[in-house]
């Protein structure tokens, strides 16, 4: 990776949460190893896939990870020593001892080889050199069986970002200061003045900085993004942006008929698997077990609604008593077989939300759910 975007972070390590700041574990159910884990594979994560890599970590991502999975090694890797001493205080305030924390350039492979049970490059490719050799060498370190969370910009949701970022490289503007004096002199509908007016990432200089003055940035349309998994040996398990629908094919669809109507839904977040990865289906004997970072809002005696953000697609959920109640089921693992047609048809829905992982019984010795 260049030594500029290297500098670029130094200077703004990123993001720039407080501190203090925390987050629900429940909001961090996407983020279990486990429950993707039974997902793409319809079994229990094996101990030697109980790994996590974070690559291109930022100043955040190792907390929520390490809250998410708690029983798994979590590496941290980044190019940027500032975001990488920011995150690892951030974490130990947070009381997170599970992670490894590794400065460097996550394209050397012989860096951190693996495997990983989980790889995650969050809004990380769009910023390298060469994107495809960054992902080949991340694919690298999976897991036979693992999976790769990433998130791409958008060319269309970008489009205005882009702009404004291409005009401050031709004028020459590269500090925080002076954008936001071009802000102040801008005159009321103009472009800049309507994307600072509209856009929560510009709320402080960090964000500011990554928006508009970072010095590598790619953006994608479906089809390039399709042929970047495929140069890297990939394909899509399940799309997670907001609104996706689960079904890959029919999500692909409807984001090819957006782009025809030069709209998007937002920046691409999938997770993936290598190409020749059969993904399990449930099947009747299948033994359904509850997200573990569900536990505590399902201790919850509160007789109102607990909001879940969606982070497969679709909608926020709402979980009130009676759906609670009915997760609370599966805090030990409970055939599909055995439920009722209609329990078991409100169960599939919970699956897929990601609630609820399915996986076959048996399996190899050490396998177990997650406590």
């Amino acid at each position: 990776m260049s030594e500029i975007v290297q500098r670029h972070y130094e200077q703004y390590p990123y993001p720039r949460y407080p501190l203090l700041a925390s987050v629900r574990k429940s909001d961090t159910y996407a983020l279990n190893l486990q429950s993707l884990w039974t997902y793409a594979n319809g079994t229990l994560l094996p101990p030697e896939a109980r790994t996590v890599l974070v690559a291109g970590c930022g100043a955040f991502a190792p907390y929520p990870f390490s809250l998410a999975n708690p029983e798994c090694l979590v590496t941290a890797l980044d190019l940027s020593e500032g975001s990488i001493r920011r995150a690892r205080l951030h974490s130990l305030l947070h009381g997170r001892r599970n992670i490894t924390f590794v400065a460097g350039d996550l394209e050397e492979r012989a860096l951190l080889p693996g495997p990983f049970g989980l790889v995650d490059a969050y809004g990380v490719l769009h910023h390298l050199d060469d994107p495809l050799a960054g992902l080949q060498a991340l694919v690298g370190r999976l897991a036979t069986g693992g999976i790769i969370r990433l998130m791409l910009y958008s060319s269309i949701t970008r489009r205005d970002e882009e702009s404004l970022r291409r005009a401050f490289r031709l004028l020459k503007v590269t500090s925080v200061p002076a954008v936001r004096d071009m802000v102040r002199r801008s005159p009321p509908g103009s472009r800049l003045r309507a994307f600072f007016e509209a856009s929560r990432e510009v709320d402080d200089d960090v964000g500011v900085a990554d928006a508009l003055l970072h010095p590598t940035v790619r953006t994608y349309r479906l089809d390039e993004l399709l042929l970047l998994l495929k140069g890297a040996g990939l394909k899509v398990l399940r799309y997670a942006h907001r609104g996706a629908l689960p079904e890959v094919q029919r999500e692909e669809e409807r984001l090819r008929a957006l782009e025809g109507e030069h709209s998007s839904p937002g920046n691409f977040v999938l997770y993936a698997v290598r190409e020749n990865h059969q993904k399990a289906e449930a099947a009747p004997d299948s033994l359904l077990l509850l997200n573990p970072c569900l536990r505590r809002v399902l201790r919850s005696l509160l007789p109102g609604r607990v909001e879940i953000p969606a982070r497969f697609g679709g909608e926020d959920f709402l979980l009130g008593w009676s759906e609670r109640r009915f997760l609370s089921r599966f805090r030990k693992p409970v055939s599909l077989s055995s439920l009722p047609p209609g329990d078991r048809d409100r169960a599939k829905k919970f699956m897929t939300a990601m609630f609820l992982a399915s996986y076959r019984p048996g399996g190899a010795e050490g396998e177990r759910p997650f406590d």
